[in-house]
């Protein structure tokens, strides 16, 4: 028996990004989208296929006159700036929880307590919408992926604590006990739970889908972080859990075809690759034991 859970997929800001998309798209005018409109490489081909064309930021430095999507995770006040200097007009499908973010940072930082005072982003380097909320405040924020960068931080002064949003809240939650612990000479902590609700709650799930099915198949691009935390959460519930990109990487996978497996995905992942995984499952079942 193979099902799909019906509580995975894309989330709100990936849905509502991909809408914005299509809907230029149909227009037949040319459509430039800043980084991968989705951490998800077939989603992307879907898209580029319909004439999208992503882009890295140098090269969206170089365009004049030309029309560009801004994906969900949100994109800094330079890229803003930059679009106006040059003609480009923008299609901002920047994710609204991604945005409130932002603005809480901004508003922190102008009126934070002393000036001394550190602003502190739990989050994945690099990472777009990171970016962009380093990107409020002119770079003046300490990002910190795990508890083995807390070295960065003096705990001597004050600290404002925020998330990016899809960082795991029992990880952000560890993080604020471990930090409140080491704060010295009087110096303050103040938190922000900003965690996106919408990925936050696909963990208990997660939980209870890993739990009914023998095996897990997690489909997920390997550029989502959210994708990552799933997975490995899957995998602590359930050790029969695999992660692939894409159907084809099924074969390399020993699996028993007549346990119970269940698929799932990140909420970068689209309802129709995990589709197509489950037709790849029964053809494999097909071609072992017939039927």
């Amino acid at each position: 028996m193979i099902e799909i859970d019906k509580k995975s997929g894309f989330c709100f800001g990936v849905v509502n990004a991909i809408e914005k998309a299509e809907q230029e798209l149909k227009k037949g005018e040319t459509l430039y989208c800043l980084g991968d409109i989705v951490h998800n490489g077939q989603e992307v081909e879907r898209l580029t296929a319909m004439g999208m064309k992503t882009i890295t930021h140098e090269e969206f430095k170089k365009l004049h006159n030309v029309k560009v999507l801004l994906r969900a995770h949100g994109e800094p006040p330079s890229t803003y700036e930059l679009a106006k200097q040059n003609n480009i007009t923008l299609v901002d499908a920047s994710c609204p929880v991604v945005l409130k973010l932002q603005a809480r940072i901004k508003k922190a930082h102008e009126t934070k307590p002393t000036a001394d005072t550190q602003v502190v982003i739990y989050g994945h380097h690099g990472h777009a919408e990171v970016n962009g909320l380093v990107g409020q405040i002119n770079g003046e924020a300490i990002v910190i992926e795990d508890e083995t960068e807390l070295d960065k931080i003096d705990f001597n002064k004050n600290i404002l604590l925020f998330s990016q949003t899809t960082k795991s809240l029992s990880g952000f939650n560890d993080l604020v006990q471990t930090v409140q612990a080491k704060m010295e000479n009087g110096a303050n902590l103040q938190f922000s739970d900003t965690i996106c609700r919408q990925v936050a709650n696909r963990i208990p799930n997660i939980t209870t889908f890993a739990q009914q099915n023998d095996i897990i198949i997690f489909v997920s691009g390997k550029k989502s972080s959210n994708g990552k935390v799933l997975y490995e959460h899957a995998k602590s519930v359930n050790e029969n859990t695999f992660n692939v990109s894409e159907p084809d990487e099924l074969e390399s996978i020993s699996i028993d075809l007549t346990k119970k497996i269940g698929i799932c995905g990140a909420t970068s992942t689209p309802r129709w690759l995990m589709e197509a995984v489950m037709e790849k499952l029964n053809e494999m079942g097909k071609m072992h034991y017939g039927n």
